[in-house]
Formats: structure tokens, sequence, C-alpha cells
């Protein structure tokens, strides 16, 4: 029997960051993993993920773009299994990065799969653990559908279409959700023939401004993937050459043939495993661990973090969280308070978003609101990269001018919406943007003009009156 001030169950984004700053707080700690160190974010899911999608950007501007720049290549080519062991030796890398983290701050790691014993004790092989506070942090996994059981060769979830050894011919992706998109973006600029089957009107329904959805699904179209709008798979068919893949797309039944389906309809919490029920955790109806604002749950020694607590399910949300409660243990008096949570789709053009679109601003009660957006097309750095697609898109309170909602599609959106978060974290407004001077030639400066042209004083751009609290932009 080991005993520990603080147990974290999961290495995941959450759980490792909640281990190291236990450790800091002068806690002895112990952090238990089944799989790598790292969990589903470093090894099959954020880390491997932007691996391919960055490699797929460049080998795609390699055939597209270059030329415009005179930049004349010829017999490129591309070893896709060595893409492969890259984008392994990256995730590995990073890995290796939190065994090396959790052993400087002398957090003793234990391999194996953890179960709750009772509320203080909990099970590691033939292993017990005994501890006076624990952190869950198991995470989530891929939601399987009726007829399309993952085997992870054929038929994939995420972690398996990012293990692939060679780019597939006809790929069905099931899902026009932000994974869906992103792993089809990818695939679709290697060269495989993709097909997206979505259940809504539109991809990444209510999950991005569907302004910036709609910019999305024009440049995948353009680039040759084919969206199912109103789909619904039904089921699937092993032929001598593939799958026949049955949908429904608006009544009408129709076979897709396909190398490979990919099914990425969500995740959903790991809620069922660890025997939480012997600890006295209550968890959801819908698999998620109920905790309260310092995220503790119905045991108040035992916490959990990350995407088994609920939505949203990201990791720098999870991140956050560990810090949180290792602090809180430590007597801190912290909640979880943020006003936002950005997010972002690494598809093509990228989407970053934070706080709320217009839809959630009304529903909260703002119904007098500035909303414009600035083009990329109209930024001397974008121009230069050729890549003009897309625009910033802010929101704000029209009597107080406080910035609500800020949602980016465009190059580099991933890195322009931390400046977005902190404005709307501190209560920022429109004028505390515009009149931050902003390097130039930068992307970063989209961000100080869609705040004037919010304001209806764009320089860059011609604007008309703003009608009804919208201006327009050409």
């Amino acid at each position: 029997m080991q005993k520990f001030d603080v147990v974290v169950i999961g290495s995941g984004p959450g759980g490792y960051v909640a281990a190291i700053r236990a450790a800091q707080l002068g806690f002895k700690t112990a952090i238990v993993e089944k799989d790598a160190l790292g969990g589903v974010c470093l090894n099959v899911g954020c880390i491997p993920s932007k691996a391919l999608i960055t490699a797929s950007h460049h080998w795609h501007r390699a055939h597209h773009d270059f030329k415009n720049m005179g930049f004349i290549l010829k017999g490129l080519d591309l070893d896709f299994k060595k893409l492969l062991e890259w984008k392994n030796s990256v995730s590995g890398k990073m890995s290796s990065g939190v065994a090396q983290l959790l052993k400087g701050n002398q957090v003793t790691v234990i391999k194996g799969e953890a179960t709750f014993k009772s509320a203080t004790e909990l099970t590691v092989g033939s292993e017990t653990l005994v501890a006076t506070n624990f952190i869950v942090a198991t995470g989530s996994r891929p939601i399987e559908i009726p007829g399309f059981q993952f085997d992870e060769v054929d038929i994939l979830s995420s972690t398996g279409a990012l293990a692939l050894d060679h780019v597939p011919k006809r790929v069905v992706a099931i899902g026009g959700g932000y994974i869906g998109l992103e792993i089809s973006s990818y695939l679709r600029k290697f060269g495989s023939e993709v097909t997206v089957v979505e259940a809504q009107s539109t991809v990444l329904a209510g999950v991005v401004d569907p302004e910036c959805a709609q910019v999305v699904a024009r440049k995948l179209e353009k680039n040759g993937a084919k969206l199912l709008m109103n789909a619904k798979a039904k089921g699937q068919k092993k032929t001598k050459d593939g799958y026949d893949v049955t949908v429904e797309v608006n009544g009408k039944e129709e076979v897709l043939k396909a190398d490979k389906i990919i099914v990425t309809v969500g995740r959903k919490p790991n809620g069922d495993q660890m025997n939480l029920k012997a600890a006295g955790i209550k968890v959801d109806d819908r698999g998620f661990v109920v905790v309260d604002a310092q995220r503790r749950t119905s045991q108040k020694h035992i916490f959990a973090i990350g995407d088994i607590c609920g939505q949203p399910m990201l990791a720098h949300k999870a991140s956050h969280e560990g810090v949180l409660v290792a602090e809180v243990i430590k007597g801190h008096n912290r909640v979880y308070d943020a006003k936002t949570v950005p997010a972002v789709v690494f598809t093509d053009p990228e989407i970053a978003s934070a706080g709320l679109m217009e839809s959630e601003c009304r529903a909260k009660g703002f119904n007098d609101l500035l909303i414009s957006k600035f083009p990329f097309a109209a930024n001397g750095r974008a121009v230069s990269m050729q890549e003009t697609e897309g625009f910033v898109k802010m929101i704000a309170d029209k009597k107080t001018h406080i910035l609500l909602g800020v949602h980016i599609v465009g190059p580099e959106a991933s890195n322009l919406i931390s400046e977005a978060a902190l404005a709307i974290e501190m209560g920022a407004r429109l004028e505390d943007v515009a009149l931050t001077i902003h390097p130039h030639p930068t992307l970063g400066e989209t961000m100080m003009e869609a705040a004037e042209a919010t304001l209806g004083h764009a320089i860059h751009i011609i604007q008309k009156p703003l009608t009804n609290g919208k201006s327009a932009h050409p």
C-alpha cells in the first residue's frame, strides 16, 4: 500500500498539469496512466492531428500557391510512411517531455488501469493507493454509431484516422463537426476523394459562427471534397473493392463507395469507467461526473477535471482546471469562473472563437448589438502570404461597447484568438482594442481594424452606414 496527499488518475493535459501543480505546492503526488503519458491529446489527438494538418498544408501550397511566387517545383513526392514516422516523433517528444516534467517535479508515475475500491482507496493492478485527495482526469472516447463499430483498420475513429500508413483513395467521413472536418481537410489535401456526411443542414452546426462555417465549407468544396448535408449514415457493406456506405439524403437513399470509413460524431466522457460508484461519485445520465465550481465531486476530497466533467471538452480548459484544483486543495480561494474558453478548428482556413455568437448574445438579453467584420483580403500580411480568405468578426454591446464575441476565420486564427480571449476576460471595450497600436504588417492588425469597423470608422475598407447594429464591408 502506497500513501499520497494527491493521486491524479489520467495524464492528459488536465491530469499531468494538475499533478505538476500539486507537487509544486508541496504535496506528495502520484499520477496513474494506463497508456502513454500525455493522454489522448498528445498521443492520438491534438498534437498528431496538427502535425498532419500542417504537413498537408505545406504539401497543398507547394502544388498550388508557390508558382505565383516563382517557385518551380518538379518531382515532388510524398513518402507517407516517413510522414507517419515524423508525426509519431512529434508525439513522442511531447510525451517524453511530460515524463521529464513529472520526474523533475518528483511526481510518482504509476502505470496501469485505476479502479476505485472505496472513496479513499484506489487499486492499480495488484497495488493499492491511498490518498487524502483524488483528481479524476480520465477524459473521453469517440462515440460509435450502430452499424459502424470501430475496427481501426477500415472503420476508423479519429485515433485510427491519424494512424493511417497510406493515403486512402476514397474516404467517407461521417460527421461534419470539427474533428471530422480537420481530418477530411488533411486527407483531401493529400489526394483522397472525400465525402462528408452530416446530419445537420450545415457543417459545424452550433459549434462556430455560421458565417465562419460557410467560408470553410466553400473552401473544402473548392478543394474537391463533397459535402452531403441533411444526410444520415444508415449502414455499410464490405465489397470486393472496399465498402458500400448507404446514406439517406433528404429522405432518399444513395450508396457511397469507400476504402476507409471515418466516424467522428462526437466524444463521450469516460464516466462509466474506474468503478466511480464504489467511491460514491455521482455521474449524470450523459456520463459526466457532477462537479461544483471548485470541481469537487459529490465526495468533497475527490475532484474531476477535463472532458469527464462537462463541456467544453477542450484540452486547454482541462489544463486550466488542473491548476485550479491543485490550488483549491492547497486552500486557495479559487473557483472556475472563466468568461470564455476560446475554441479553434484547424481546418483551411482556420476558425477560432472567443465569447458569444450573435444568437447566444440575444439569448442572454443583449438585443442591441454592434457587429462588423474586417476581411483578411484587406490585410497586407495576408495578401503577401496568399491567404486572404475569411475575416475577423466582432460583436459588442451597443450601449457599453463591451466586447461580447470575436469570431475569426482565416490564416493563423488559432494564434490571433488569444488577444480576443484576454479582451473578453478583462471586460474590454471596442475602443481598448481599436486604440491599441498593433505592429505592421501583421495579421494581428485585423483585430484592431475589426474593432474600428465595429465602431463604424474602418480605415482600410469602405463601410456603408450602420444598419440595425450591423455594418457592411465590401
